[in-house]
């Protein structure tokens, strides 16, 4: 991911990419902040809230796609460095693919009229977090809208899948199913230079879901 994301920050218009920051380059995240307005975090969940605080205390702004970690010790964070809509901001992401967005977005419309709903996560096999953030995150806006999600969400690590995540309604005599696939890391740069272009801007000290910025 941390590739790809160099490669698309490269490639669009008006970014420049101020460097990369990986134990394996032997470069820290806190070499490169006196050159970045916005740092990417693709990492894993005990380095992405100790990466987000070192951004937001020398006053970078932090897009995370990051998931399994501690989401309120962000919002502490991003509230304490606010200063009054001055200061950097935070915005996180379980998944940055529109699709993905648009699965969420139907899940919540469906639940309306089925809200029995099944929830199966498939990923590669080096996720660390089960279940996905994504699949959490459709957790929670489903039974927002008043959705039963039924426990456990179904969680699958197999080498040869990239992310992937359906729902499942059940009704008399019926099921729906929405599914999403992402079968490439390119799926996610999109929302991922929109989060880089747009987090400097955002009314809150954190925003949590490419569905806010869309």
């Amino acid at each position: 991911m941390g590739a790809t994301v160099c490669d698309a920050v490269e490639s669009a218009e008006g970014l420049e990419l101020a460097g990369r920051a990986d134990p394996a380059l032997g470069t820290e995240i806190g070499d490169l902040l006196g050159d970045a307005d916005v740092v990417v975090d693709f990492t894993v969940p005990d380095q992405a809230l100790p990466n987000a605080h070192a951004c937001l205390h020398a006053g970078v702004s932090v897009v995370i796609g990051t998931t399994g970690f501690d989401l309120d010790k962000l919002r502490r964070c991003a509230e304490d460095h606010w200063n009054g809509g001055e200061g950097a901001r935070a915005f996180v992401a379980p998944n940055f693919a529109i699709g993905a967005v648009l699965m969420m977005e139907l899940g919540r419309r469906a639940a309306e009229f089925m809200p029995e709903v099944e929830i199966i996560e498939l990923h590669h096999d080096r996720k660390l977090d089960a279940p996905s953030g994504t699949a959490a995150r459709t957790a929670d806006l489903l039974t927002a809208a008043g959705a039963h999600v039924h426990e456990p969400i179904h969680s699958v690590r197999l080498p040869g899948l990239v992310a992937h995540q359906e729902l499942i309604f059940g009704g008399e005599g019926e099921t729906l199913t929405i599914r999403h696939d992402s079968i490439d890391r390119s799926s996610f740069m999109p929302g991922v230079v929109l989060a880089c272009r747009r987090v400097g801007s955002l009314p809150d000290p954190l925003t949590v879901g490419l569905e806010a910025i869309l």
